[in-house]
């Protein structure tokens, strides 16, 4: 096996020199989304590829950097490693055996597997994942690739391999991401069935969304559609505040990583006019969101007040503030066990219904509902919608303008 020299002229030509394939995995009906943020990089693509629950494409390694920095509507990406097919453990072994495995990790990384088995003769997940285990550590062993990471990388959670196995034909890929992406790195706090981050940017872009638009978010909760609006305002990446696990490949180089958030960080902008006007009746989570919003120097584009829904008129309020034209009103209100009845449900949509049109005319609105019959509650005008799974169920996005 070559010495440490050796590898890192493998690294710099195999791994920084070609082109990746890449899977983006998505929540269920963002695909599209999600690849429209992906051509949006301005970064050279090839055959790119929308698949239910996610988007292939190829390229090179700062791409799936600026991916996860950037994109708001995916979970992970993945990198593919390689295909094979396998129908016994003996072929499994010798196929995970002649795989450069020193290229992706360091002699003394953690890793975890994931593994799936569909029509195929290996179907025992735990065997797959010990086969590959002894593989990859009796290659790492002999490699020459330091037993070290070097000081200047950051402490990364374990490296995740995801093994597909379907007809006998097998795919191993490597998790650039660590923790899934709705994991923006702001918000600590919890809320009532809370929004994903994911979820919150898929429904502002739907919307119609834009920077310097006002924000109401009425029944805000932990206040994922407030924060999500003030980053996009802002042009704040989506993962500016946190890290990732391809910072801890052999390849990573941070002086790159700086150059790329360096490149993002000047088109960011200081907003001091307050665009995103939050609200809930519950004083404790209106006060963690505040803090927030304070922590991360968000706290200038949101302001947060303790107030009920139907008794907040934005005219009071002088919402939107001069200059700033009407926006949207986005609304993920109880339902389900937390209200209880049927009746008491479309009871609620129909005075929700009757507030907006009453204190909100000209707004466009985004809102969740559970079932598109309460759709007729509501008296919007050019309506759309779609559906999306939260907390387990599904639930309608009803999208449209208050006259």
């Amino acid at each position: 096996m070559p010495h440490t020299a050796g590898i890192e002229k493998r690294i710099k030509r195999h791994m920084r020199g070609k082109p990746h394939r890449f899977f983006v995995s998505t929540p269920p009906g963002m695909e599209t989304l999600c690849a429209g943020e992906l051509q949006g990089l301005g970064m050279p693509l090839a055959d790119v590829g929308i698949s239910k629950g996610g988007v292939e494409f190829t390229g090179r390694l700062p791409v799936c950097y600026l991916a996860n920095l950037h994109l708001r509507t995916a979970n992970r990406i993945l990198m593919r490693l390689t295909n094979f097919t396998a129908t016994s453990f003996r072929q499994l072994e010798k196929k995970l055996a002649e795989f450069p495995w020193e290229l992706y990790l360091y002699k003394d990384a953690a890793f975890t597997f994931a593994v799936t088995s569909r029509h195929s003769r290996l179907i025992h997940t735990d065997a797959i994942a010990q086969r590959c285990k002894t593989s990859m550590e009796n290659r790492l062993q002999l490699s020459g690739i330091p037993g070290k990471k070097r000081p200047d990388d950051p402490d990364i959670s374990p490296q995740q391999i995801f093994v597909r196995a379907e007809d006998d034909q097998f795919t191993v890929s490597i998790d650039s991401t660590g923790e899934l992406l709705h994991r923006r790195g702001l918000k600590t706090q919890g809320g009532q069935a809370p929004v994903r981050e994911t979820l919150a940017a898929a429904i502002l872009m739907l919307a119609g969304y834009r920077p310097g638009d006002a924000l109401m978010d009425p029944m805000c909760g932990a206040g994922t559609f407030s924060l999500e609006a003030a980053m996009i305002s802002a042009d704040i990446p989506a993962g500016w505040f946190r890290d990732f696990a391809f910072m801890g490949w052999p390849v990573f180089r941070p002086a790159q990583w700086d150059h790329l958030r360096r490149a993002a960080e000047k088109t960011m902008t200081k907003i001091s006019t307050p665009l995103i006007f939050a609200s809930d009746i519950d004083a404790v989570i209106c006060e963690k969101l505040a803090r927030v919003a304070a922590s991360f120097d968000l706290e200038t584009m949101i302001s947060v007040t303790c107030e009920d829904f139907f008794a907040l008129r934005p005219a009071d309020c002088k919402i939107p503030k001069p200059g700033v034209r009407p926006g949207l009103v986005v609304l993920n209100p109880p339902y389900g066990r937390r209200l209880g009845s049927k009746h008491t449900v479309d009871a609620m949509f129909d005075q929700i219904g009757k507030k907006l049109k009453k204190d909100f005319s000209g707004w466009k609105v985004a809102m969740m509902v559970p079932d598109k019959r309460l759709v007729k509650h509501l008296r919007f005008s050019d309506i759309t919608t779609h559906d999306f799974f939260h907390g387990g169920l599904m639930v309608t996005l009803v999208c449209g303008q208050i006259p």
